[in-house]
Protein backbone atom coordinates (compact mmCIF):
# COMPACT_ATOMS: atom_id res chain seq x y z
CA UNK A 1 0.00 0.00 0.00
CA UNK A 2 1.52 3.33 -1.03
CA UNK A 3 1.38 6.68 0.74
CA UNK A 4 -1.73 7.92 -1.07
CA UNK A 5 -3.55 4.64 -0.33
CA UNK A 6 -2.61 4.96 3.36
CA UNK A 7 -3.93 8.53 3.35
CA UNK A 8 -7.20 7.40 1.73
CA UNK A 9 -7.62 4.64 4.33
CA UNK A 10 -6.87 7.15 7.12
CA UNK A 11 -9.49 9.52 5.69
CA UNK A 12 -12.03 6.67 5.79
CA UNK A 13 -11.36 6.30 9.51
CA UNK A 14 -11.63 10.07 10.00
CA UNK A 15 -15.06 10.05 8.33
CA UNK A 16 -16.20 7.31 10.67
CA UNK A 17 -14.81 9.15 13.70
CA UNK A 18 -16.50 12.48 12.96
CA UNK A 19 -18.63 12.21 16.13
CA UNK A 20 -15.57 12.87 18.30
CA UNK A 21 -14.62 16.10 16.55
CA UNK A 22 -12.15 17.23 13.93
CA UNK A 23 -9.28 14.87 13.18
CA UNK A 24 -6.57 15.68 10.69
CA UNK A 25 -4.47 13.34 8.58
CA UNK A 26 -0.74 14.00 8.41
CA UNK A 27 2.21 12.35 6.73
CA UNK A 28 3.75 9.75 9.00
CA UNK A 29 6.74 7.80 7.69
CA UNK A 30 5.34 5.43 5.05
CA UNK A 31 1.75 6.03 6.12
CA UNK A 32 -0.70 8.57 7.49
CA UNK A 33 -1.03 9.88 11.02
CA UNK A 34 -4.32 10.62 12.79
CA UNK A 35 -4.18 13.82 14.87
CA UNK A 36 -6.74 15.36 17.22
CA UNK A 37 -6.10 18.67 18.97
CA UNK A 38 -2.48 18.61 17.87
CA UNK A 39 -1.82 15.16 19.33
CA UNK A 40 -1.19 12.07 17.21
CA UNK A 41 -3.23 9.17 18.54
CA UNK A 42 -2.97 6.72 15.66
CA UNK A 43 -1.68 6.00 12.20
CA UNK A 44 -2.35 3.86 9.16
CA UNK A 45 0.49 1.91 7.58
CA UNK A 46 0.04 -0.86 5.02
CA UNK A 47 -3.74 -0.63 5.44
CA UNK A 48 -3.66 -1.35 9.18
CA UNK A 49 -4.83 1.07 11.87
CA UNK A 50 -2.54 1.45 14.87
CA UNK A 51 -3.73 3.25 18.00
CA UNK A 52 -1.84 4.75 20.93
CA UNK A 53 -1.89 2.59 24.05
CA UNK A 54 -0.89 3.08 27.65
CA UNK A 55 -0.63 0.86 30.71
CA UNK A 56 -4.42 0.96 31.13
CA UNK A 57 -5.37 0.11 27.52
CA UNK A 58 -2.55 -2.23 26.52
CA UNK A 59 -4.12 -5.25 28.33
CA UNK A 60 -7.31 -4.84 26.29
CA UNK A 61 -5.28 -4.96 23.07
CA UNK A 62 -3.33 -7.96 24.36
CA UNK A 63 -6.61 -9.74 25.19
CA UNK A 64 -7.63 -9.35 21.54
CA UNK A 65 -4.35 -10.82 20.35
CA UNK A 66 -3.39 -7.43 18.89
CA UNK A 67 0.27 -6.78 18.15
CA UNK A 68 2.41 -3.69 18.60
CA UNK A 69 3.70 -1.83 15.57
CA UNK A 70 7.05 -3.16 14.41
CA UNK A 71 9.46 -2.52 11.56
CA UNK A 72 12.73 -3.97 10.36
CA UNK A 73 15.73 -1.94 11.43
CA UNK A 74 19.26 -2.35 10.12
CA UNK A 75 20.12 -5.24 12.39
CA UNK A 76 16.87 -6.19 14.14
CA UNK A 77 13.13 -5.83 14.24
CA UNK A 78 12.05 -2.82 16.27
CA UNK A 79 8.81 -3.03 18.29
CA UNK A 80 6.99 0.20 19.12
CA UNK A 81 5.03 -0.81 22.22
CA UNK A 82 3.12 2.48 22.41
CA UNK A 83 1.03 1.72 19.28
CA UNK A 84 -0.95 -1.47 18.71
CA UNK A 85 -2.78 -2.65 15.61
CA UNK A 86 -6.53 -2.48 16.03
CA UNK A 87 -8.08 -5.74 14.78
CA UNK A 88 -10.19 -5.33 11.64
CA UNK A 89 -13.37 -6.60 13.31
CA UNK A 90 -13.18 -3.67 15.76
CA UNK A 91 -11.99 -1.12 13.19
CA UNK A 92 -14.95 -2.09 10.98
CA UNK A 93 -17.53 -1.64 13.77
CA UNK A 94 -18.49 2.08 13.94
CA UNK A 95 -19.31 2.14 17.66
CA UNK A 96 -16.29 0.10 18.70
CA UNK A 97 -13.99 2.19 16.49
CA UNK A 98 -15.15 5.35 18.27
CA UNK A 99 -14.73 3.73 21.68
CA UNK A 100 -11.20 2.50 20.99
CA UNK A 101 -10.14 5.73 19.25
CA UNK A 102 -11.40 7.79 22.18
CA UNK A 103 -9.28 5.71 24.54
CA UNK A 104 -6.28 6.16 22.23
CA UNK A 105 -6.79 9.93 22.17
CA UNK A 106 -6.81 9.94 25.97
CA UNK A 107 -3.68 7.75 26.13
CA UNK A 108 -1.86 10.05 23.69
CA UNK A 109 -2.89 13.17 25.64
CA UNK A 110 -1.70 11.69 28.93
CA UNK A 111 1.62 10.62 27.36
CA UNK A 112 2.13 14.10 25.94
CA UNK A 113 1.33 15.69 29.30
CA UNK A 114 3.82 13.42 31.08
CA UNK A 115 6.46 14.17 28.45
CA UNK A 116 6.01 17.91 28.85
CA UNK A 117 6.13 17.68 32.65
CA UNK A 118 9.37 15.70 32.58
CA UNK A 119 10.95 18.24 30.21
CA UNK A 120 10.01 21.09 32.55
CA UNK A 121 11.31 19.26 35.61
CA UNK A 122 14.64 18.66 33.87
CA UNK A 123 14.90 22.33 32.89
CA UNK A 124 14.58 23.61 36.46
Amino acid sequence: MNLSAARERALEFVDRLNMIGPISVTRFFGGAGLVKDGIQFGFVIKGALYLRVDDLTRPAFDALGAVPFSYSGQSKTVRVASYYQLPDEIADDPHELIRWATRAIHAAAVARSKSRRSKHVGAE
